[in-house]
């Protein structure tokens, strides 16, 4: 027997999220900002970490968007095979959430049509980028990101030899976080993938974002990969807005797949301090 889910209730919950996320920072965040702001040695990266922590404050008491960029939607749906969408089309009720929350939650309206040519403002941040997957049960879980372009214009991937290894792979992104410097607003969270094909890479890098800030990776070995790239990339010294210090980056989370012999496969896609997505389960 198939659970029916009103598209309505997906378009509202997609803009409930997307506003609630652009307006309140998650608990997981605020203790990993408050840690870096009690761990930071340089004075001028400690007094930005407090700034961000007020600025939080304020944001979450007045409803105002944490940072000008309120980003582009990235919605994650998992479908479970069991659950039948009624009254609409399921991704055209992801756009209207997307819509609702741009014009109820007063958010920049920041995505152009004709990328390469006119650059045309849609007016309301649709299209929203979506990512759907189809698993058991009768449920339907959305993940909505508003992901700004400050980290997002950082993103990059390479195909390695397999030769370069683990070591490799390491040197890879740390270079990637080094040469960002200031531009994706530090304090970041290094989103990593290993692994598959290109995009399918690409996609391990953004879905690494979305576990909550600091939980280690279940096994043991990846978890040791994100502590030894979080240390060498604290070690740059870039520091919070750039300013310097110990703390360049909150968390590294790395997310693998298996691949080809011929390549090695390596992205990372960053997130700036103001991680902006929640979930919900229909």
């Amino acid at each position: 027997m198939m659970r029916e889910i009103d598209a309505d209730k997906v378009a509202e919950t997609i803009s409930g999220l997307l506003q609630e996320g652009c307006y309140r920072l998650s608990d997981d965040v605020i203790h990993a900002l408050k840690l870096a702001h009690e761990r930071e040695e340089s004075p001028p990266a400690r007094h930005v970490l407090g700034k961000l922590l007020e600025n939080a404050e304020v944001a979450a008491r007045d409803k105002v968007p944490l940072c000008q960029d309120t980003g582009m939607a990235v919605v994650f749906l998992e479908l479970g095979q069991d659950v039948h969408i009624v009254g609409g089309d399921l991704y055209k009720a992801v756009q209207e959430g997307t819509r609702r929350a741009t014009t109820q939650g007063y958010l920049r309206k920041s995505v152009v049509d004709r990328p390469f040519s006119a650059r045309i403002n849609t007016e309301d941040n649709t299209p929203a980028v979506v990512h759907t997957t189809i698993v058991p049960g009768e449920k339907l879980k959305i993940t909505a990101l508003s992901k700004g372009f400050g980290s997002e214009n950082m993103s990059k991937i390479a195909m390695l030899p397999p030769a370069k290894g683990r070591s490799g792979v390491i040197d890879f992104v740390v270079a990637c976080v080094d040469e960002a410097g200031a531009n994706p607003c530090p304090p970041v969270i290094v989103g990593v993938g290993i692994g598959g094909t290109v995009e399918k890479c690409m996609l391990l890098a953004k879905e690494a974002l979305l576990r909550r800030v600091g939980d280690p990776h279940p096994d043991a070995e990846i978890a040791e990969l994100e502590s030894e790239i979080l240390k060498r990339i604290n070690d740059l010294g870039i520091g919070a807005m750039g300013y310097g210090g110990r703390i360049t980056a909150l968390a590294v989370h790395v997310e693998v797949f298996p691949t080809h012999i011929a390549s090695l496969p390596v992205a990372v896609n960053l997130q700036c301090h103001s991680v902006r997505h929640r979930e919900a389960v229909l």
